[in-house]
């Protein structure tokens, strides 16, 4: 059997190889994966570990090493050397290229040839090895190597490797590379501007002339001291035509230094938008069961203000730039964006931890896109969506909305409620507000809890310091315990349940009382 088709079965059964699968993701989720759980913990220990081996190795300088000092540095060696070879691994899959060459060549029914293949492996494999990263990562092993003592001088680029494990600084290099084309044309008018001066000032103050420079090299020293507006003072002109291109030089280095900060300060603003928004999402892979505000106007600040009360995790979003600088300014997290996009819901975790959307822009047509964005990411995730017009409940329910809401409707309710009965209106106001302490809550009742099964008589709510407002069960639930119900859009509303009416699990109990009488109930029922 020729070695071509050896290495075509042995790429077959790499490809066709679940447990070959696993190991790999597990190596790229260590090394690689920024959304891996485990990735910030092997970060650390690589941030540790390089630190470390960086001052044993400066200490190293002026002492003899310990013999621990070069069992640790072995140590290192080896793990920088494991860490290297595992990226090198993970960054292409060389199976793969085998097997799309061999299928090629089938297709044309051309022979095989193993040549072709191996040269887009190194193609691939090239494209890694000579990334920055890749070189810096190569150069920081060569300190280990302790005969030739020059290559000490690598120990800076284990510095330069906490580019890879700290996310600050990826951040600032994204950004550097972003604006690659101003930094370079920046770079060569400095270099220009530095061969210049030097050359100028070799010239006029060479030693040969009376002058304190004696070589080119001195000369570039000097300008590029000059240049950097620093200006040490250990080599002075003497004649007029050096202190000429000194007063040159500085005019230029407060320039170069000018358009330097302008690129990067403007990058960085340009940025600060992404940045901020990787930071919100990093925080929301750690949640679970949040809930996503999609509008921070006065009614998405209402409900936020309530979450925010009752401790419940959520995320704002909002298009405009204003709304979302209030909502930073109140503490909350919040991210600018369009929420109807899908890419926008989707990065905030709606299809993965994001537990309800609410839709609360005051645009029917927004809410409408948003309502239908969520459910396609996700069928099961709670909605509710805001209606600014009644003809708008209709479509948003056939979108996807799990409850629509009209709050100008409840507004006119609530005024006409206010005109026939004030003061009964200002004290569920004051319950509803939280004004008092006092509120109307539900409570869910956890299959297998001490609730679950028991009457309402024998629920000890009274003791608790409660009033029992009704219960929300299932559609097909019904009681003869029960004087009236009314049917919401998926469930049952049964108002004010005798004594005998029998709670289970999963029953929502709307419960009047002191916030703390509250707390003390879902802490029994361990919620």
């Amino acid at each position: 059997m020729k070695l071509a088709d050896l290495v075509v079965r042995f790429a077959y059964w790499l490809e066709e190889s679940s447990r070959y699968r696993r190991f790999k993701q597990a190596a790229y989720d260590l090394l690689e994966n920024p959304h891996s759980r485990i990735r910030p913990y092997f970060d650390l220990f690589m941030m540790v570990l390089v630190l470390t081996s960086v001052f044993i190795l400066l200490y190293d300088v002026r002492h003899t090493p310990e013999h621990w000092a070069v069992k640790f540095e072995n140590l290192v060696l080896v793990v920088l050397v494991l860490e290297y070879l595992g990226r090198f691994w993970v960054y292409d899959d060389i199976h793969k290229h085998v097997i799309e060459a061999y299928e090629e060549s089938e297709l044309v029914d051309e022979p095989f040839r193993l040549r072709r293949a191996f040269y887009q492996i190194l193609q691939a494999k090239w494209t890694f090895v000579s990334s920055p990263m890749a070189v810096i990562d190569l150069l920081a092993i060569m300190p280990s190597y302790r005969p030739l003592r020059i290559l000490r001088l690598f120990v800076l680029f284990r510095l330069f490797k906490l580019f890879r494990y700290t996310q600050n600084l990826q951040e600032f290099g994204a950004v550097l590379r972003e604006k690659k084309a101003e930094l370079l044309t920046l770079l060569t008018f400095l270099l220009f501007i530095l061969v210049v001066g030097s050359s100028a000032i070799y010239l006029f103050e060479s030693s040969n002339y009376g002058g304190d420079i004696d070589g080119f090299f001195e000369g570039i020293y000097w300008a590029l001291v000059t240049l950097s507006t620093v200006g040490y003072g250990d080599i002075t002109p003497h004649s007029f035509e050096g202190r000429l291109v000194t007063m040159v030089l500085i005019l230029s280095g407060i320039g170069v230094i000018s358009f330097f900060t302008s690129i990067v300060v403007s990058a960085f603003q340009e940025k600060l938008g992404e940045v901020r928004e990787r930071q919100v999402c990093g925080r929301l892979q750690k949640l679970k069961d949040y809930t996503v505000i999609c509008g921070y106007g006065r009614v998405g600040a209402v409900v936020a203000d309530y979450l925010h009360r009752d401790r419940h995790p959520f995320v704002i979003i909002d298009e405009n730039e204003e709304a979302v600088a209030a909502a930073r300014r109140a503490n909350y997290l919040a991210v600018h964006g369009k929420a109807q996009r899908l890419g926008a819901l989707h990065r905030l975790g709606v299809g993965a931890n994001a537990c309800r959307v609410l839709a609360l822009t005051g645009d029917d047509v927004v809410n409408v896109y948003i309502t239908l964005t969520a459910r396609q990411l996700d069928s099961g995730i709670e909605i509710i969506s805001r209606a600014n017009h009644h003809r708008t409940v209709k479509k948003l329910e056939l979108a996807g909305a799990n409850h629509a809401i009209e709050p100008y409707k409840i507004v006119g309710l609530i005024a006409g409620e206010y005109i026939g009965q004030p003061v009964a209106f200002e004290a569920i106001q004051g319950i509803l507000m939280g004004d008092q302490e006092i509120d109307l809550e539900a409570v869910r009742v956890p299959p297998g809890s001490w609730l679950d099964g028991k009457r309402v008589e024998d629920a000890g709510l009274g003791d608790l310091r409660l009033i029992l407002f009704g219960v929300i069960t299932p559609p097909e639930r019904e009681s003869d315990h029960v004087r009236h119900h009314y049917d919401l859009t998926s469930r049952r509303f049964q108002f004010n349940p005798g004594p005998d009416f029998v709670l289970v699990g999963d029953d929502l109990l709307l419960v009047f009382g002191h916030r703390y009488s509250i707390l003390r109930l879902r802490h029994k029922l361990k919620l």
